[in-house]
């Protein structure tokens, strides 16, 4: 590179800043960025900056797993080396593993519990009907009544202390 090409390169980075460099894409179509480390017009050094494009760009249209964790990981400076598709799709294919044997040892573990059942070597798990809290004006009730429910004609200020008092013990 000539000496002048440097000195524009250097010039433009130093009013500009540096161009986002494409890192790479995943099977959604998101397309990944990075800007590295630059120093600014006033002498600071401005971090790496790490960030993606996504197909669907409205904030409320991101559902979990629009993005690849590995990805997610790399955005999140997590890992230093952008994820490859191979290693996408390997985990991809394991966390589908795990998920069909987690799903195969519970399917066996109620087997095995209703042949517990069955037998009669454990005692099945008794199905309560939580109605509300107990505390809850409206306990047992469909709904909240709109009507008081206070039956307080003969509270009293003042008339009852606590055990231990002094006011009770002159009495």
């Amino acid at each position: 590179m000539s000496r002048a090409w440097q000195a524009l390169r250097a010039l433009r980075l130093r009013l500009v800043g540096p161009t986002k460099e494409l890192v790479g894409t995943d099977q959604f179509g998101n397309k990944y960025y990075r800007v590295p480390k630059h120093e600014s017009r006033a002498g600071q050094i401005i971090p790496e900056r790490r960030f993606v494009e996504a197909v669907n760009r409205e904030a409320y249209q991101y559902q979990t797993g629009d993005f690849p964790a590995e990805w997610e990981a790399w955005i999140r400076k997590k890992r230093e080396d952008p994820p490859t598709i191979e290693e996408i799709l390997k985990n991809e294919n394991y966390r589908e593993e795990m998920k069909q044997k987690v799903k195969d040892v519970s399917e066996k573990d109620k087997l095995l519990q209703a042949k517990e059942y069955e037998e009669g070597l454990v005692a099945e798990p008794s199905h309560t009907q939580v109605k509300g809290h107990a505390s809850a004006t409206y306990y047992g009730k469909k709904e909240p009544s709109q009507d008081p429910t206070s039956t307080a004609n003969t509270f009293q200020p003042g008339a009852w202390m606590p055990p231990g008092s002094g006011r009770s013990q002159n009495k």
